[in-house]
């Protein structure tokens, strides 16, 4: 037993000095869109789970390639509303029931602004995606969605 205690001192120095752990990458999933046609459309989400996360959502990336996004998901239903504040980006924001069903679309939402947007209807999920993204694929009120990837109680 005397051994632990020199061991644990041995360690320390190396531990203090070493660099700070990485940020855990944010979980990602699928969002498929079911049209009309019953064809899908999917992209390639991160996730908002969090009050932190829908926070920072989008802020300050510079680019958001085709077919992918972020999955905000809220804890209930509600009248959510976004803005476009430190988001150097134009969005597409598509406002989905607790149904997973298209309720409303912000479609290339102004960025840099803090005008809020958003449907007054309930809404449980929003995906956002590049801008023009959402009418390029058919995404519009009355389409319905299927999550893969979101874990149990985020969804």
């Amino acid at each position: 037993m005397k051994r632990l205690p020199t061991i644990l001192a041995a360690l320390l120095p190396a531990a203090c000095n070493a660099a700070p752990a990485a940020k855990a990458a944010t979980p990602t999933a699928v969002v498929a869109f079911v049209l009309p046609s019953k064809s899908e459309v999917r992209v390639n989400v991160e996730l908002a789970r969090n009050e932190d996360e829908r926070r920072r959502g989008l802020m300050y990336r510079r680019s958001l390639a085709g077919g992918s996004g972020m999955l905000f998901v809220f804890p209930e239903s509600g009248p959510h509303q976004f803005w476009m504040h430190n988001t150097y980006i134009p969005l597409d924001m598509v406002f989905l029931d607790a149904d997973k069903k298209v309720v409303f679309v912000e479609e290339r939402a102004e960025p840099m602004t803090d005008t809020p947007r958003g449907p007054s209807a309930p809404t449980l999920y929003v995906v956002e995606v590049p801008g023009g993204w959402a009418r390029s694929h058919g995404i519009e009120p009355g389409v319905t969605a299927r999550f893969s990837g979101v874990p149990d109680g985020a969804q």
